[in-house]
């Protein structure tokens, strides 16, 4: 297959625009063992006639991709529940691993399919089951008496919406391994537990960090010098030696008293404690309050950068906060709200495009749906940095002729951004399908006639 064909069919396989009998012969390809592109399996709206080819492909790698595609629902996905082939189930029960939006969420297997899959022959399906990040809290919760110590484990991940008659079966497991981080979730309202694992060295660590001390415990604890920047964090720590250990002579300990939630904006300031530039640090009491209004709020108002930052990373921010955030002048605050808010303000997601460039700013100006369009062409067509002679492309108002001038732009990312584009004249289209650099982007023109798709195909080897 001649390379550059190979690499318009990827771009063909990607094309909004592929008619479905075309997508059907695609499918239908074995690519020498390989399978079909995988642009292809991981369509969004894929046609129901292309999911049954898919899930009936006798190709496995086929099948294995589709089970873990980030576009395919659940239901889809959960039709390959039973596919005769082990690496197939495994693929479903772990689900996508990526997303084109790292802010979108991915829909959970049903209920009675996880059951199933708990249930399967293959250790590795059930282990991917158990693994996976998309399981739904109803089936977390219904483990907690399985036979199984990992899925009973498994059931910790939902703690604090299990019943306090389904907290102490796991505290009572007949298994260490279940017992153990059972314990840990329960740690913070016990200071008796929390003492017992302080006893243990492989979870004294996590114990110190979110138990309830006893002023005895606490005190011993300080004494020895170990694990003060666990200490520090500890909800529970009495007032007077959080005061001893934010004079401390560890910066990390400082910084860690710091970060306390019962501190005032002033007691925080008088903390002699260093932050890195490009630091991001996760912070218990706002991650637990990601939803919270008045935990936001105390965040996103704090002088703290850190705190800020944390607060930036919630997609629930109320608008007054948004705004607030906007201005920060932290570029890590301003970072965090263009990845994770779509409330972005313009000028904030053209200000971290500007600083990060590359395959990020490629993927916030496609992916964020308030990345500005209007007026980019007037403002970047001529710029002396080819990342920004890109965004031109963007422009509603780009004239067909200005994007036939970039097709031809120095910098390679430019060329592919303007032959992707459909005001591209037709003859330097299908002048770009035969540039190797260039031919995947022409593929996916949604302007390329379909008969130029199936000659793509025909020359890639696709049989009709």
């Amino acid at each position: 297959m001649v390379a550059f064909y190979s690499s318009a069919l990827d771009g063909v396989a990607a094309n909004p625009a592929l008619p479905t009998p075309l997508l059907l012969r695609l499918i239908a390809f074995d690519g020498g063992g390989q399978g079909p592109p995988f642009q292809a399996l991981h369509r969004p709206g894929l046609p129901e006639p292309a999911v049954a080819a898919v899930l009936t492909h006798p190709i496995v790698d086929t099948r294995v991709h589709f089970a873990t595609s980030g576009q395919a629902d659940a239901g889809q996905r959960a039709r390959l529940a039973d596919d005769p082939s082990p690496e197939v189930r495994a693929a479903v029960a772990v689900g996508p691993e990526w997303t084109h939006d790292p802010r979108t969420k991915v829909g959970p297997l049903p209920d009675a399919v996880c059951r199933r899959l708990l249930d399967d022959p293959e250790p590795a399906v059930r282990s991917a089951l158990l693994h996976s990040r998309h399981l739904a809290p109803s089936f977390l919760v219904s483990l907690v008496r399985h036979p199984d110590p990992a899925a009973r484990r498994a059931a910790l991940r939902v703690w604090d919406e299990l019943t306090a008659d389904e907290r102490a079966t796991l505290l009572d497991d007949p298994d260490r391994e279940v017992r153990r981080p059972a314990e840990l979730c329960a740690c913070p309202h016990d200071a008796r537990l929390t003492a017992a694992l302080l006893r243990d060295p492989a979870v004294r660590p996590e114990a110190l960090r979110r138990g309830l001390l006893g002023r005895a415990d606490a005190e011993g604890l300080l004494a020895e010098g170990v694990h003060l920047v666990e200490l520090a964090g500890n909800p529970s720590l009495p007032a007077d030696l959080v005061d001893r250990l934010a004079v401390g002579p560890d910066d990390e300990v400082r910084l860690a008293v710091s970060l306390r939630p019962e501190l005032s904006e002033a007691r925080r300031a008088a903390i002699d404690f260093t932050v890195a530039p490009h630091v991001t640090k996760d912070v218990d009491w706002v991650a637990a309050g990601i939803d919270d209004p008045d935990v936001l709020r105390r965040a996103a108002t704090s002088a703290h950068p850190l705190l800020r930052r944390a607060a930036a990373r919630s997609p629930h921010l109320p608008a007054g906060l948004l705004r607030l955030l906007a201005a920060d002048e932290d570029v890590i605050v301003r970072t965090h709200l263009a990845v994770h808010h779509r409330d972005t303000p313009e000028e904030v997601l053209m200000s971290v495009y500007a600083r990060l460039g590359g395959t990020f700013s490629a993927w916030m100006a496609t992916g964020h749906p308030r990345f500005p369009r209007e007026g980019l062409a007037a403002r970047y067509a001529d710029h002396p940095e080819g990342t920004y002679r890109q965004l031109a492309v963007r422009d509603p108002a780009a004239s067909p002729d200005l994007i036939e001038r970039l097709s031809h732009d120095p910098v390679v990312w430019t060329r592919q951004a303007a032959t992707r584009d459909p005001r591209l004249p037709l003859p330097r289209l299908l002048e770009a399908l035969t540039v190797p650099e260039l031919a995947s982007s022409a593929g996916a023109n949604p302007a390329l006639p379909p008969g130029e798709m199936a000659g793509v195909m025909d020359k890639a080897g696709v049989p009709a």
